[in-house]
C-alpha cells in the first residue's frame, strides 16, 4: 500500500533533479514538465514498500518516461524538441520560476551546439550518456531501463560520448583555456589553496551530490597529488593511475571560465574505453596506494 504522505515528501525532495534529468533528456522545458508528471502519476500507483532508494528510483521512473517519450518522437520522424534558449532554461516550476537546484544542475555548458547533438544520437544512447556522464548514475541501473546488460549500457554511452565529444570539439583556443584552468585547478588542489580553487570554482558548482563552490574547494584542498592532465577523448582531464593503469578519471565541464561540475569516474571498464594521452610527460607525479 503507497503511503501517499511519505510518497509525496520524498517527491518534492527530489523534484528539481527529476525536472533536471528529464529535461537533459528531452531538451525542452515544457515536455520535462510533462514527463515529471507522468512520472508522479505512476509512483503515486505503485507499491513503495520495497524502495531502499528513493532518489534513485524516482530517477529510473522520470528515465523510463522519457525514453518512452523519446522513442515516439523517433518514431514519428519529427524534428527534435525547439532550439534551447541562449541561457539555459533550467527546470520551471509551477511559478515559471527557475529555482537555484536547477540552475546548479542545468547551467554548465551543455548549451544549444550540445543539445543538438544529442538530438542525432538514439534514444538509448541519449539515455545511457546522460544518465551516466551528467548524472552519474550507475550503468547497472542504466541497463536495467534500456532492457541491456551492464556492459551494453557502458557501450551505449561510450558511442554516444565520442560522438558528442567529436561534433561538438572545442576549437584549439578552447581547448587551451581548458588545460590552463585544469592545470590550475590540479596546482590550487595540491597546494591546499583554498581561494585559488574558489576563484576557479563557479558558486554552484556540481561533483556527484556534493554542491556549492565552497564545498568543492574544501574537499579538494590538499588532494589531488597524484592526479596528473591528460586529454580524455581529447577533452583536457585529470587522471590518477596506480602502476600505469587510470584508476580514476577527472572531467571538467567549463563555462565562462569557471568549472561548473566535475566527474569522476572510477569504473575499470568504463575507463578502459577511454582514449586517454597524458599531457607533461616530464611530470609523471606520484602513484598512490
Amino acid at each position: 500500500m503507497v503511503d501517499h504522505d511519505w510518497l509525496s515528501e520524498r517527491f518534492a525532495e527530489h523534484q528539481d533533479r527529476l525536472r533536471a534529468v528529464a529535461y537533459r533528456m528531452l531538451g525542452s522545458p515544457g515536455e520535462a514538465e510533462d514527463a515529471v508528471q507522468e512520472a508522479w502519476l505512476r509512483v503515486s500507483r505503485a507499491d513503495t514498500g520495497q524502495v531502499e532508494n528513493p532518489a534513485g528510483w524516482l530517477t529510473t521512473v522520470v528515465a523510463r518516461v522519457c525514453l518512452t517519450m523519446l522513442e515516439a518522437r523517433r518514431s514519428r520522424r519529427e524534428e527534435p524538441a525547439g532550439a534551447l534558449p541562449p541561457e539555459p532554461a533550467a527546470g520551471i516550476h509551477p511559478s515559471g520560476q527557475a529555482g537555484p537546484e536547477d540552475e546548479a544542475l542545468l547551467a554548465d555548458s551543455v548549451g544549444i551546439a550540445l543539445m543538438v547533438v544529442l538530438d542525432t544520437l538514439t534514444p538509448a544512447e541519449r539515455l545511457a550518456f546522460v544518465l551516466h556522464d551528467i548524472f552519474a548514475v550507475p550503468f547497472g541501473e542504466i541497463g536495467a531501463i534500456v532492457d541491456r546488460s551492464p556492459a551494453a549500457a557502458r557501450q551505449l554511452a561510450s558511442r554516444a560520448r565520442r560522438r558528442v565529444r567529436g561534433a561538438a570539439g572545442a576549437s584549439d583556443a578552447t581547448r587551451s583555456q581548458q588545460r590552463e584552468i585544469v592545470d590550475a585547478f590540479l596546482a590550487a588542489s595540491r597546494n591546499g589553496d583554498f581561494g585559488a580553487l574558489l576563484d576557479l570554482l563557479d558558486p554552484d558548482v556540481v561533483v556527484g551530490e556534493m554542491r556549492g563552490g565552497h564545498a568543492v574547494a574544501a574537499f579538494f584542498s590538499g588532494r589531488a597529488q597524484a592526479a596528473r592532465p591528460a586529454l580524455v577523448d581529447g577533452v583536457p582531464s585529470a587522471v590518477w593511475s596506480h602502476h600505469g593503469r587510470p584508476k580514476a578519471v577527472f572531467t571538467f565541464t567549463i563555462a565562462d571560465g569557471k568549472i561548473t561540475s566535475i566527474a569522476i569516474d572510477t569504473e575499470p571498464d568504463q575507463l578502459h574505453d577511454l582514449d586517454i594521452v597524458f599531457l607533461r610527460a616530464g611530470d609523471k607525479g606520484r602513484d598512490e596506494p
